[in-house]
């Protein structure tokens, strides 16, 4: 049996543990592991590797520039990357200096099968970053997936989601619990943006989520009509108001995501499929907030609420 020295390059500990447990599950795999980009450098040219598993967002230097530097250092390595960037200009990128890219959303389901390509030199790349290489031309609209790490990650991320549209003229819509939606205000306030003018020209609207799903609910079920006439008329009327030259509506929020956390999945599908279906029609920028810690890559439904959106990333 061959044997493949393996070097694993990560910086968030856990998930680098899970990505080792997997790979030990095969005995031809020697595992080194680091954490940092110069430790990665450092240690390949030590190893030698056959294998390198390779995280973009490194401490030190990246892993597209540790992926350079190996090229000369380690030439006969075989590169897979794996990250939560799915970008298509990153992917690009990675595929000119790696073999193969798995999305951490797939981790599970896509690791195993990218080494065993890449080993015999074919290119593998996670289906959903196929989808969106695919597609990436077709989308008129910005539709990001952010998978927060924590609460302040979020609103970190929804503070400069608003911040910016509201800078340039453009209006902003945010889906939110009561509690972050007056932490936001604060922040933006600290921005030096007038979210209070915003609010009374009608260019900023702040929605408690839960009002705002009973108000989208007929009965027990999503009403669809409801959600295109309710959050399409108030897009229309904040666009009417903007200042902006070919302005764009910032809609964002975390309602989507608290509904995948409730159990909810197959309606937190259909909100996305309707958000989509709004772009359509309105001219808008979405983000929209998943917990990362209640995310589980291989689940189908998921895979599904990838596919809806055109760009995914976590922080």
């Amino acid at each position: 049996m061959r044997l493949f020295r393996t070097l694993v390059v990560e910086d968030f500990e856990d998930f680098r543990r899970v990505v080792c447990s997997a790979l030990k599950q095969r005995p031809e795999f020697t595992i080194t592991e680091a954490s940092d980009g110069l430790e990665a450098v450092k240690k390949a040219e030590e190893l030698q590797p056959e294998l390198v598993l390779l995280d973009i967002g490194l401490p030190g230097i990246n892993g597209l520039e540790v992926a350079r530097r190996l090229k000369e250092l380690v030439p006969g390595a075989k590169v897979l990357f794996f990250s939560q960037e799915s970008s298509s200009e990153v992917v690009q990128e990675a595929l000119t200096l790696g073999l193969g890219y798995v999305h951490k959303s797939h981790f599970h389901s896509d690791l195993l099968p990218a080494i065993e390509a890449i080993l015999v030199g074919r290119r593998f790349v996670s289906p959903n970053l196929a989808w969106h290489e695919e597609h990436k031309n077709v989308a008129g609209h910005d539709h990001q997936m952010l998978f927060y790490s924590s609460e302040s990650v979020l609103m970190e991320s929804l503070t400069r989601f608003v911040a910016k549209a509201l800078g340039i003229g453009n209006p902003a819509i945010v889906i939110a619990t009561k509690l972050h939606i007056d932490d936001l205000r604060e922040r933006l306030t600290a921005e030096k943006i007038d979210v209070d003018g915003a609010a009374q020209r009608g260019t900023y609207i702040a929605l408690d989520v839960a009002q705002a799903f009973t108000a989208l609910m007929s009965g027990a079920q999503l009403d669809s009509a409801e959600f295109l006439k309710t959050i399409g008329g108030l897009a229309e009327a904040a666009l009417r108001r903007a200042t902006a030259e070919n302005a764009r509506v910032a809609f964002c929020g975390e309602g989507i995501g608290l509904l995948w956390v409730a159990g909810r999945t197959d309606e937190a599908l259909r909100l996305e499929q309707l958000c989509n279906e709004l772009s359509k029609t309105h001219e808008l920028e979405m983000l929209c907030a998943y917990p990362l810690n209640r995310i589980q890559g291989n689940d189908p439904v998921l895979q599904k609420i990838l596919a809806q959106h055109t760009i995914v990333h976590s922080r």
